[in-house]
C-alpha cells in the first residue's frame, strides 16, 4: 500500500478503531485512552489527530525517520500507526507537562 493511501485511510475514525484493535498492545492502547481523555477525545479521534498532526506539521527529518522505521518492518501500516501514536503521546505529554509547570 502506498503511504498516501495509508494516510488517507487514517482520516476516518472507523479505520482508527480497527487499527486500535490491530495494535494488540494493551499498554499502548491504555496510554492512548488516557491521552484521549485528557484532551476530551475518543481514542479513535486521538489516532486521527495523531496522524493528521504529523502530516500537517512534520519536518523532512521527521518524515525520513518515519519512512526509515516503515522500511525496516514487515507491517508498514502498523509501523506507521505506532510511530504516529508515539509522537502524539510524546507531544501530549510535553504539552501536559508545560501546562502543569505553569500552574494550570
Amino acid at each position: 500500500m502506498m503511504l498516501g493511501n495509508l494516510i488517507a485511510r487514517f482520516k476516518d475514525e472507523a479505520t482508527a478503531a480497527e487499527a486500535l484493535l490491530m495494535l494488540d498492545d494493551l499498554v499502548l492502547v491504555t496510554r492512548i485512552r488516557e491521552a484521549a481523555a485528557r484532551n476530551a477525545l475518543t481514542p479513535e479521534a486521538f489516532v486521527v489527530e495523531a496522524v493528521g498532526g504529523f502530516v500537517g506539521g512534520a519536518s523532512d527529518e521527521d518524515w525520513a525517520s518515519v519512512i526509515g522505521h516503515i522500511n525496516r518492518n514487515d507491517d508498514p501500516g502498523l509501523t506507521f500507526l505506532k510511530r504516529m501514536i508515539d509522537i502524539a503521546l510524546t507531544d501530549a505529554g510535553t504539552a501536559a507537562s508545560a501546562l502543569s509547570d505553569r500552574g494550570h
